[in-house]
């Protein structure tokens, strides 16, 4: 990791560590609504006891949801405009909480700013893709320090 991509990282857990928590249980309550899908062999769809979905609409929708309800999509302009400046960085224009700044994927909110020094993204990893006879979407992190990954591209 680099030293942007380290002061970045530590911006977002020190100074935004409550919304990354708040984030963390919107997914956990997304999660809670699945049905444990069976997989094609009839065995539950589950992983050590985790609820999955094979739905990329059961997950996408309603954390959107749940984070525009929570008032945490709101929130992500702030903290990537906090993020570009720990990182050294400027931007040219405000973020707003829609794309290309915010998007919110199957793995959960990712960040993005246009900087001098490439493209920074800043990813809340709360859901994980598995990949075995069907595609499935299981809970992910559920710790603020796995959670949140920084990268400069």
């Amino acid at each position: 990791m680099t030293d942007p991509e380290l002061a970045v990282r530590r911006y977002v857990l020190s100074e935004h560590m409550e919304t990354v928590t708040s984030l963390l249980r919107c997914a956990d309550s997304v999660a809670e609504s699945w049905n444990n899908e069976a997989t094609a062999d009839g065995t539950n769809a589950t992983t050590d006891g985790e609820r999955s979905t094979t739905d990329r609409e059961a997950v996408v929708e309603p954390f959107s949801h749940e984070l525009r309800e929570s008032g945490l999509l709101a929130e992500f302009p702030t903290i990537l405009s906090g993020a570009v400046s720990a990182g050294g960085f400027s931007m040219q224009a405000t973020p707003v909480p829609a794309p290309p700044y915010v998007a919110i994927t199957t793995r959960g909110p990712v960040l993005r700013a246009t900087v001098s020094a490439g493209r920074l993204v800043i990813s809340f990893r709360v859901f994980d893709v598995v990949r075995d006879d069907k595609v499935r979407y299981v809970r992910g992190a559920d710790d603020p320090e796995t959670a949140v990954s920084v990268e400069l591209k």
